[in-house]
């Protein structure tokens, strides 16, 4: 993972052509629903096509935490040298604590640099060789830390985790932690969601972090009446 710069220099490249198109996407959505932020800000939605939804439940590399069958899932895509996915994190994992019908799935989706996308490496490689509590404690750790994330940053934590960073480090770097990397940026970008954090609830997506009571109430909604906002 540390130093296949040619693997990590090619999904950078598929992730920074996904990006660039995106941007251009991602300035047009508007609100499929009228939603704001926990600070009153409007948050972009959008209705997404239920089949490529229905693909996130079979996606490979997913940390999932609650129940296998919740009344409701849902879905974060983030980067970890996204600033706003620090908050977001906080905020996730705190309702996961008091929210016990929803499950909830981290997708992997480094679009803002090659740190990025060695952080992600690892962390797959964590979910693949520990199962997701452990890639969940990981998720929680890396990014309560201060600065930039990469790849020698994720290995000491992963370190901590009780298995060698040697080890990680190998998993990290084998092809189906790769393959892995690759589905959740494609499925991202099949979705649209080109702004870190992004969220799938249901069917919607929400672009950006609204915050962690906007967050709840979308989610109560979408139980009541399968939109963001009733």
């Amino acid at each position: 993972m540390l130093h296949r710069r040619t693997l990590l220099a090619s999904a950078l490249g598929a992730a920074a052509s996904l990006a660039t198109a995106g941007r251009a996407g991602a300035q047009s959505y508007g609100q499929g629903v009228a939603v704001t932020s926990d600070e009153g800000k409007p948050i972009a939605n959008m209705r997404l096509p239920g089949e490529i939804v229905g693909e996130l439940a079979r996606l490979k590399g997913v940390t999932s935490v609650g129940p296998r069958e919740a009344e409701t899932a849902l879905y974060e895509f983030f980067d970890f040298n996204c600033p706003y996915c620090r908050k977001a994190a906080a905020d996730v994992i705190a309702l996961s604590g008091s929210d016990p019908r929803l499950r909830i799935g981290l997708v992997q989706n480094p679009i803002l640099s090659m740190q990025s996308a060695q952080a992600a490496k690892v962390a797959l490689a964590v979910q693949r060789r520990l199962g997701s509590a452990a890639a969940w404690g990981f998720y929680g750790k890396l990014l309560s830390k201060p600065g930039r994330i990469d790849g020698p940053g994720a290995l000491a934590v992963a370190a901590t985790l009780g298995v060698p960073a040697a080890e990680i480090e190998t998993v990290a770097d084998s092809e189906e932690v790769r393959l892995a990397l690759k589905s959740h940026m494609r499925i991202a970008a099949d979705l649209g969601l080109y702004a870190t954090p992004s969220y799938v609830l249901g069917n919607d997506g929400i672009l950006g972090h609204p915050g962690a009571k906007a967050l709840a109430a979308m989610i109560a909604a979408t139980r009541r009446c399968d939109r963001l906002a009733c």
